[in-house]
């Protein structure tokens, strides 16, 4: 779980010979063959004491390049850099409280705090971590934004009229997700029971049971380049009331496009076309799959598999050109990737009991071409699709 900062290391760290330390330890290796060489260094540059806090500082920096922007002076514990929101990820939420006033009530080192501060007219944070809210302050000061932070428990109010944002640990002491709201910390019930007649979102893992969400929220999944990130759920005047279920699928730009529950969703479900297309896992896990498709003009192989077909795939998508298909088994599809020529294999897998990595080993494919094979299950029938891959 990483090292275990204290408030005389964040002094430290935030002092001129602490940063110039961690800077001169940015300059190391940091992987795990040379871990014995980088303590000793640290210890040498600072001494026993502060070592540890410095390296890790240096370590945890280069592992937030690629979530967090502009975050080369900040600080950090392991445990909230994992919870941290990728800085894309937190304006696009931010951005839905653009004008409010803001209550960050799990502000942590700050980096959901720093992104709301773009967008909110005025931006509370508060935590019961101390170490944290110290980092939270350094961060915002590298940042150039500000905000009131305050030592706080998030199940006890210190704001009113304030929208609230919460983010609650979702990591057990093992470092396990938990997937059950109940499970949560605070727990969800808790935190909508406290801030019943307040605006509140709440962030929460992907993988939230949304079986166990009230029907007032707007659960909103979101994805980033192709993967999903996190799930929000909006309540009171932050959520639409036309919506309970939204995708929301980001670029690394910023761009993003969005689907929900309010759209159509006649969808038929026909025979493999010429293309078949594989959602984003944003609009899978929102249970949107129809209603993209209707969107797009796509229909479905199977009325419970989330691969669609049609003759032209939406534009800027990873689709499959469908070149042969037929029943799987290995000996079939063996024979249809020779006869191919094909030697570099992607293998998908939808509604079977396949394991990708394994089949592609018994599979031995062997020739200059490179080519896709989606399996699934159609109706009562495994098929194989031989496929090209496509950036539409």
């Amino acid at each position: 779980m990483g090292y275990g900062f204290d408030l005389e290391d964040v002094v430290f760290l935030r002092s001129a010979t602490g940063r110039d330390a961690v800077a001169e330890l940015s300059g190391l290796a940091l992987t795990t063959s040379t871990r014995l060489n980088d303590v000793a260094a640290a210890r040498k540059l600072v001494g026993e004491r502060f070592a540890a806090a410095a390296l890790e500082t240096a370590v945890l920096r280069r592992r937030a390049r690629s979530k967090l922007d502009d975050c080369a002076d900040w600080l950090f514990t392991d445990a909230a850099l994992q919870q941290a929101t990728a800085s894309v990820v937190a304006r696009h939420r931010a951005q839905r409280l653009t004008g409010r006033d803001v209550h960050d009530v799990t502000c942590s080192i700050g980096a959901d705090l720093v992104a709301l501060t773009e967008f909110a007219e005025r931006c509370v944070g508060s935590d019961v971590d101390r170490v944290r809210l110290s980092m939270a302050q350094h961060n915002l000061a590298v940042a150039g934004r500000s905000a009131v932070l305050a030592e706080a428990d998030a199940l006890r109010p210190v704001t009113r009229g304030t929208a609230v944002v919460a983010d609650p640990a979702r990591r057990d002491d093992a470092g396990r997700r938990r997937w059950n709201p109940a499970d949560l910390v605070p727990p969800l019930d808790d935190l909508l029971d406290v801030y019943a007649h307040r605006d509140l979102v709440v962030k929460c893992a992907p993988g939230l049971d949304f079986a166990a969400v009230p029907d007032t929220a707007e659960a909103e999944v979101v994805s980033l380049s192709g993967q999903v990130r996190e799930a929000a759920l909006w309540f009171g005047g932050l959520a639409d009331r036309r919506v309970r279920r939204r995708a929301s699928v980001l670029r690394p730009d910023g761009s993003a496009w969005t689907i929900t529950d309010a759209e159509p969703d006649d969808c038929p479900v026909v025979e493999v076309r010429q293309w078949i297309v594989d959602p984003d896992g944003a609009v899978v896990r929102a249970g949107l799959v129809r209603h993209y498709a209707a969107r797009h003009g796509l229909a479905q192989l199977d009325p419970h598999i989330a691969y669609l077909t049609g003759d032209e795939p939406p534009p800027g998508v990873r689709a499959f050109r469908v070149f042969e298909h037929a029943r799987y088994n290995e000996k079939s599809l063996r024979a249809m990737v020779r006869k191919h020529g094909v030697g570099r294999l992607e293998i998908l897998v939808r509604g079977l009991d396949v394991d990708p990595d394994a089949l592609r080993r018994r599979l031995k494919p062997k020739g200059a071409q490179e080519a896709t094979v989606v399996l699934s299950r159609v109706g009562d029938a495994a098929i194989a699709y031989l496929c090209h891959a496509e950036r539409v």
